[in-house]
C-alpha cells in the first residue's frame, strides 16, 4: 500500500516556499555554534547513529532531533538527548548548529533553518536506481497546469538545498560518481571514505556479529529458532505506485510450503515509505512482518540473515559484505529502468537468474537452502557483486568521515588537545 509519492511531497514543499524564505531570513540572525546536531529520515539509527556515537565519543556536544515518541524512546535507550525537529526548540538548534548531520534530506532536521549550515550527507545506501537530480521522480508534481514551470521551480529547490552539503561519503569510486552526479556536486565534497552505516557488518567477528544480530531479531520476532534459517525479502519503493510483487493468495501457499520444507522463516521489510499489502490470506508463523515500524534500522540485523530477497534495493550491495546469497525478484524491472532509470544494466548487477514472479524465486531459494553448493555459489557471486561498490570493509568508514569532516575546518571539541 503505497504511503508517499513524489508528486504529493513536492506539492507541499512548493506550499512552503514563504516558510522556507522566512526561516533562511531568520538564520542570518542567528550565530552558529559547535554543537553536532543529527537528524534521520527512518528513525534513530543509520549511518546518523554511527557518526553520532563517534562524535560523541570525542567530546563533541550532540543533540538528535525527533519527529515520534517512538524516536524519543529509541534514543533516550541509547542516552542520546532529543529535541523534537519541528518546534520552537528544534529551529533553534538547527539555526545554531556547527554541524548538521542527516541521511535522507534536510527535512531530517529543521527544514527552515539550515541556510548556512556544514551539512554531512551521509545517504542511506549506495544508489542502483537513479535518485536525484539523475531521475524524473525527483521533480514530480501533480498534473495540473503549469505543471512543466513547477517541475522546474522542485528542480531549482533541490539542487540549491544540494549545494549546501559540504560532505557526502561515498563507499567507492564508483559510487562516488553517482552520487556527484544525483546531487550535482564535485569531487570535493563527495569524499570515498566508506558508508558508516555499514561498519557494523565489517567491526568484529563474524561470530560476535552474528551473536549481535541474532539477539537484535530475537528481540522484535517472537519464537525465533537458532536453528531455523532466515530469508529477508526487502522490496523497495514505487515512488507511490502500486507494488507488482505482492504475491497472490496461491504464491502465499507455495512461499509458505518452500518455507515449511526447509525450516525457514520469511520477515517482510516492506519500504517505510510504501507499506503494506504483504501479509498472508492466513496467518502462518512461517511469515513475520519487519517494517520500519518494528525495527528501524535494518542493518545491524543482516548478520541473521541467511538469503536476501530484493529487487532495487541497495541491500543487494550491503549484504555481500556478508557473503550472503541474493535472489533478484523483479517483475517490472522493463518499465522500472524506463521510468526510473539504472546507473548500470540491472541484467549486470542480478545476473542472468534473476526473476519476474514468485515461481521462478522459489526454485532458486529451495536450491539455495537445500544444496550447500548452490549456497557457496551464490554466497560468492554476493561477496564479488559487494567488493566492486565497497572500497572499505574494516569496520573504520565512521572514523574516516569523521576525519573528512574535521579536515574542512570544523574545530575540535572543547577541552581537546
Amino acid at each position: 500500500m503505497a504511503s508517499f509519492s513524489f508528486g504529493t511531497g513536492n506539492a507541499a514543499k512548493l506550499l512552503r516556499i514563504p516558510l522556507y524564505a522566512a526561516g533562511r531570513l531568520g538564520v542570518f540572525l542567528v550565530p552558529r555554534g559547535r554543537r553536532w546536531v543529527f537528524g534521520c529520515g527512518a528513525g534513530i539509527g543509520d549511518g546518523a547513529l554511527a557518526l553520532q556515537r563517534h562524535a560523541a565519543a570525542a567530546g563533541h556536544d550532540t543533540v538528535w532531533l525527533t519527529s515520534s515518541d517512538r524516536e524519543d524512546r529509541d534514543a533516550a535507550a541509547l542516552g542520546i538527548r532529543t529535541l523534537r525537529k519541528n518546534g520552537l526548540r528544534g529551529w533553534w538548534a538547527t539555526a545554531r548548529a556547527g554541524v548538521l548531520v542527516v541521511t535522507h534530506g534536510l527535512g531530517d532536521v529543521n527544514r527552515y533553518a539550515n541556510g548556512g549550515a556544514f551539512v554531512v550527507q551521509l545517504w542511506h545506501g549506495i544508489p542502483l536506481k537513479r535518485i536525484g537530480l539523475d531521475s524524473p521522480a525527483t521533480t514530480q508534481v501533480p498534473n495540473v497546469p503549469g505543471a512543466p514551470l513547477l517541475r522546474r521551480a522542485v528542480a531549482l529547490l533541490y539542487r540549491g538545498a544540494a549545494q549546501r552539503i559540504r560532505v557526502l561519503p561515498a563507499a567507492s569510486h564508483r559510487s562516488r560518481g553517482r552520487l556527484e552526479s544525483a546531487f550535482g556536486l564535485g569531487d570535493d565534497r563527495v569524499v570515498v571514505t566508506g558508508e558508516p552505516r555499514v561498519d557494523v557488518l565489517s567491526a568484529g567477528s563474524v561470530t560476535s556479529r552474528r551473536a549481535a544480530a541474532s539477539a537484535l531479531l530475537s528481540s522484535v520476532v517472537d519464537d525465533l529458532s537458532e536453528d531455523t534459517r532466515v530469508v529477508l525479502y526487502a522490496p523497495t519503493w514505487r515512488d507511490g505506485a502500486a507494488d507488482p510483487a505482492v504475491p497472490s493468495a496461491s504464491e502465499w501457499v507455495r512461499i509458505i510450503r518452500v518455507l515449511e520444507d526447509n525450516d525457514a522463516v520469511l520477515l517482510v521489510r516492506s519500504h517505510p515509505l510504501g507499506e503494506g499489502g504483504y501479509m498472508p490470506p492466513l496467518p502462518s508463523r512461517r511469515v513475520r512482518m519487519l517494517g520500519a515500524s518494528v525495527l528501524a534500522d535494518v542493518t545491524p540485523a543482516l548478520p541473521a540473515v541467511d538469503v536476501l530477497i530484493t529487487d532495487y534495493s541497495s541491500l543487494a550491495y550491503d549484504v555481500g559484505l556478508l557473503r550472503m546469497p541474493v535472489l533478484f525478484l523483479a517483475p517490472d524491472a522493463i518499465e522500472y529502468a524506463y521510468t526510473r532509470g539504472f546507473y548500470a544494466r540491472f541484467e549486470d548487477v542480478a545476473g542472468p537468474a534473476a526473476s519476474n514472479d514468485w515461481a521462478g524465486v522459489l526454485d532458486q531459494l529451495r536450491a539455495l537452502l537445500s544444496d550447500p553448493a548452490a549456497f557457496d555459489a551464490a554466497s560468492a557471486r554476493s561477496a564479488t557483486l559487494s567488493a566492486e561498490m565497497h572500497a572499505y570493509r574494516d569496520g573504520r568508514n565512521t572514523h574516516r568521515v569523521y576525519q573528512a569532516i574535521r579536515a574542512r575546518g570544523i574545530p575540535a571539541p572543547k577541552g581537546a588537545a
